[in-house]
């Protein structure tokens, strides 16, 4: 085995889990792999518990991208690995820039793709232009003329997290978060069961795993218990859309399963914070991409397992006065 196949995650936040996923599949494939963990707040969680720390400028700071290029030469970087919507664009934007400036490669869509994902109305349109089941959108004209049948759903046009996403029982609490939402979108309320999607493509688009997630339950927009659920309706119409979105590396879809089949509520073109449970049932996101940063060729595979629940929960580590680890 090859050593020296070293990963960095800037803005690696709260990303624990993620950060010790790597470091168990290093491990398990027999070489040394330091994961590099970055951040703007020296308070970040991950990074205390990545082999190296380092503190970032923020996102929107002129210096971010070459910050990210000097830990990529510093510390020998094979993969940069984002985890936050707010910078998707801005790597995939700069990739070719990072990735002529050091020996990392990044792992990032083509930044069409990000622009769909990352604009709710451009990923309705792309969904709607190919066949694939969404939401109503309302239309401002609809809204202004009162054709609306509620619930709706409100939520804003370039958002993550949940945050600012309600739904309106009528029309007084539309105009109310109307009021509260830049640029928001208006879609018909769906009910049924809420999935998330784990999807694994290689460097050239290759689906290697599809893993649906069920979503028992959530906390500010992110699953904390969930099962996995090979369900094959699932698997099939992802495939169908990975194979016309193209995107590469870990993806995570959310989706509804309804009485009228598969409604798809956004893509996120990375590694979404409930991962670990797909990684953990065996669709192993982490340790293919360190054998496909060694030149191996990966299949697509179903090699997980079935019908496991994942409970998430909080922990919390002390800090001395010089921010260090109190064991």
């Amino acid at each position: 085995m090859k050593d020296g196949l070293n990963i960095f995650i800037p803005s690696a936040g709260r990303r624990v889990e993620l950060v010790q996923c790597f470091q168990k599949a290093a491990r398990r494939l027999g070489f040394t792999s330091n994961v590099v963990a970055g951040d703007c707040s020296k308070t970040a969680p991950a990074l205390y518990f990545a082999d190296r720390a380092y503190e970032l400028p923020r996102i929107n700071d002129p210096g971010y991208i070459d910050a990210i290029i000097d830990i990529c030469n510093k510390e020998d970087i094979s993969l940069v690995i984002p985890t936050i919507d707010t910078e998707l664009l801005l790597l995939a934007e700069n990739k070719q820039y990072i990735e002529a400036r050091s020996n990392a490669k990044v792992l990032i869509s083509d930044v069409e793709i990000i622009r769909i994902c990352r604009d709710k109305l451009n990923t309705q349109r792309f969904m709607e232009s190919n066949g694939f089941g969404v939401p109503r959108l309302y239309t401002e004209e609809e809204l202004q003329e009162g054709n609306v049948k509620y619930p709706v759903f409100i939520k804003p046009r370039s958002g993550s997290s949940s945050i600012n996403a309600f739904k309106a029982n009528n029309e007084t609490e539309l105009n109310t978060y109307r009021s509260l939402i830049t640029d928001p979108i208006i879609q018909e309320f769906v009910e049924g069961e809420e999935y998330t999607v784990d999807v694994f493509l290689d460097f050239s688009s290759t689906i290697i795993t599809i893993v649906p997630r069920r979503r028992i339950a959530t906390r500010s927009g992110e699953i904390s218990k969930g099962k996995i659920i090979k369900d094959r309706d699932i698997i099939e119409d992802i495939a169908k859309l990975m194979s016309v979105l193209k995107p590469i590396g870990h993806i995570t879809v959310q989706l509804m399963k309804t009485k009228n089949g598969i409604k798809y509520i956004e893509i996120n073109p990375r590694f979404g914070g409930g991962a670990p449970m797909s990684i953990q049932s065996g669709a192993d996101s982490c340790e293919n991409l360190y054998r496909l940063l060694m030149g191996e060729k990966l299949e697509y595979n179903e090699n997980y397992r079935d019908n496991l629940t994942f409970l998430r929960f909080d922990s919390s580590i002390c800090l001395d006065e010089n921010m260090e680890i109190i064991e």
